[in-house]
C-alpha cells in the first residue's frame, strides 16, 4: 500500500494542459505557490516576452512576480537574457530609458545613472564606455553642434531607411520613431520606449485592448521550435 501511494505522488495534473507529469518536472511559483508543467511555464514565459511584458503567474488575477533563477530549470539561455533585459526595462520609466546608439552594444541605462558634465549632451556608455550624444541618439559627434551634426545628416538618410523598412516589412514605432522586426511573437509589439501598437497595421493599443481588426498573431512568426 505504502508503495503504490508513494508511486501516485511522483505524478500530478498541470491545470492547464491537464497532462500528468512528473512532479520534478512542476514549477511551484514563489509566494502563490501556484503549480504547472515546465512546459506550460516555459510557453507563458516565452509569450509575455516576445509580447515586451514581464511575466508572471499564468493563474489569472494573480500577480505574483517570476525571478530568472526561479525559471532557469525551464528557460533556455536566450530567454533567461531576455527576461533578464524586460525585467530591467520594467525597473526604469519610460521617460528615463536611454540606449546606447552603437549597433553591437544597444545597451539600456538610465538617464540618472549617465549624468552628464557642463552643458554639452555627450554621454557615456556604461557598458561599451564609448561616447554617445543623448540628444541626436547617435554616437558622439566631437567639435560639433547637435544642428551642424543634423545639417550633415539630412532627412534624405530617413527616407532610405523607410525605403529599406518598407521591403524587410519592418515597423517604426510612432513614438520614438525606433525601427522594429518581428522575428518571433505575435503581433502586439511593445517598443523599448513603452509604446504599444500592432504590428501588422501600426494601429496603437490604448488601455491594453487593440483599436484595429489584425488577427494576434501569425503562425509563421509565432510559432518557435
Amino acid at each position: 500500500m505504502d508503495t503504490k501511494r508513494k508511486a501516485k505522488n511522483t505524478v500530478t495534473t498541470c491545470v492547464i494542459c491537464l497532462d500528468k507529469t512528473d512532479v520534478d518536472r512542476i514549477f511551484s511559483v514563489n509566494g502563490c505557490r501556484h503549480r504547472y508543467c515546465f512546459t506550460c511555464m516555459k510557453k507563458h514565459v516565452k509569450v509575455k516576452l516576445f509580447q515586451g511584458m514581464v511575466p508572471k503567474c499564468p493563474h489569472s488575477g494573480c500577480n505574483s512576480e517570476l525571478s530568472v533563477e526561479g525559471c532557469s530549470k525551464f528557460l533556455t539561455s536566450k530567454l533567461r537574457e531576455m527576461m533578464r533585459h524586460r525585467l530591467k526595462e520594467a525597473s526604469i520609466p519610460v521617460k528615463d530609458r536611454v540606449y546606447c546608439p552603437y549597433p553591437r552594444c544597444s545597451a539600456l541605462m538610465s538617464k540618472k545613472d549617465i549624468v552628464g558634465s557642463g552643458a554639452t549632451y555627450s554621454r557615456r556608455c556604461l557598458e561599451c564606455r564609448r561616447f554617445f550624444c543623448i540628444n541626436c541618439k547617435v554616437p558622439w559627434h566631437s567639435n560639433m553642434t547637435c544642428d551642424v551634426y543634423k545639417g550633415l545628416h539630412p532627412a534624405g538618410d530617413d527616407v532610405k531607411l523607410k525605403s529599406l523598412a518598407s521591403r524587410k516589412l519592418w515597423r517604426q514605432c510612432k513614438k520614438c520613431s525606433h525601427m522594429i522586426e518581428l522575428a518571433q511573437g505575435c503581433y502586439h509589439i511593445t517598443c523599448r520606449c513603452g509604446f504599444e501598437f500592432c504590428y501588422k497595421c501600426g494601429a496603437e493599443r490604448r488601455d491594453k485592448k487593440a483599436t484595429c481588426s489584425c488577427p494576434l498573431w501569425d503562425e509563421h512568426y509565432i510559432w518557435v521550435h
